[in-house]
């Protein structure tokens, strides 16, 4: 049966553009800043000094005509600089709230981990439920709301581990690696030369009507036991035949992960110009999405053994379904 597409809205693609024009030789780091925008998903950006990471979310925020806010997190920060605060009005003889810089559309977070996990933790209720709580008052933050956060795996002074319950609401975790020489070599020929200026090209409600046509993209229930499966057998890998990994593990991956595969999947399949899921959009996407919600053991880090080397066993044991999916599609269309 042929493959049922649709065509990808032109002004993704301008996006895209657009940020390529900045950004030389990260296309897995831009691809997943996107399914992170169209999925209305945080996301965590970690790699070394240098490698554009904030430049990438600076350059989507100009590109799109919201509000952007930067924090740069430093030791001394206090809750109250992230959300806002009440403030004593002598003048009215009352307490009027101060809004902070987390009441945005694209909130760059740059550097995380050199904020003491009090700061980091003032995120946990924005992040989840979208809102604020200061005082007794509940102030909603705009929508689309997206918090991308950037962070330095190398340094260790001055740094603080990421709450694992911030860090299970980030939809994405994406590693950056260095560029290839050629890239190297546009980069410095591009940061040396004359820089073309970004132009704004998506609005805030442009971008809501994308997220409403993600949702409607199909995915089939097979592929969601799929996702299931693998998120459980990080759990109880002894289940699923692969008993030699669980001395790795101390937890496994949380009922979040199960369900941002599916939104990211959504989100990966809508970029790739389909209106359903496959296994390989999940397959794709099972590290950014896994890596950072598994709790690994001493013997794991005594041995060696990362996240993702955990996460790739588990992808190579789960079979990924065969069923023709697109049939299914145009079945329902």
């Amino acid at each position: 049966m042929a493959e049922v597409q649709q065509a990808v809205p032109p002004d993704t693609g301008r996006l895209l553009f657009e940020i390529k024009k900045v950004i030389v030789g990260q296309d897995h780091l831009i691809e997943r800043l996107m399914v992170g925008l169209l999925a209305r998903g945080h996301l965590l950006v970690e790699g070394v000094p240098g490698l554009a990471k904030t430049l990438s979310v600076k350059t989507v925020a100009q590109a799109i005509t919201g509000d952007f806010k930067r924090i740069q997190f430093t030791p001394d920060l206090v809750p109250a600089d992230l959300v806002g605060t009440r403030i004593y009005n002598q003048r009215a003889g009352d307490f009027q709230t101060s809004l902070g810089p987390v009441f945005t559309n694209l909130l760059l977070a740059d550097e995380i981990n050199r904020a003491p996990a009090k700061v980091q933790s003032a995120l946990l209720e924005v992040m989840q439920e979208r809102q604020v709580t200061i005082g007794r008052e509940t102030h909603k933050v705009p929508d689309p709301f997206l918090v991308m956060a950037t962070q330095n795996p190398i340094e260790t002074e001055g740094t603080y581990a990421l709450p694992e319950a911030q860090v299970d609401r980030f939809m994405l975790k994406v590693l950056v690696g260095y560029p290839s020489e050629m890239d190297e070599f546009v980069v410095v020929e591009r940061v040396t030369g004359h820089m073309s200026p970004v132009v704004p090209v998506m609005t805030t409600d442009r971008l809501l009507q994308l997220q409403h046509e993600v949702d409607n993209v199909f995915v089939d229930p097979t592929l969601m036991e799929y996702v299931v499966r693998l998120a459980s057998a990080t759990r109880h890998p002894s289940e699923y035949g692969i008993g030699d990994v669980a001395k790795y593990i101390s937890y496994g991956a949380s009922p979040r992960a199960s369900i941002n595969l599916v939104l990211a999947g959504r989100a990966l399949a809508y970029l790739r110009g389909r209106r359903y899921v496959t296994g390989q959009d999940v397959q794709d996407l099972a590290l950014d999405v896994l890596r950072h919600r598994i709790v690994l053991s001493f013997e794991a880090l005594s041995e060696d053994v990362s996240a993702d080397d955990v996460v790739k066993r588990v992808l190579a044991r789960i079979p990924v379904p065969t069923e023709p999916l697109q049939g299914h599609v145009a079945l329902r269309a």
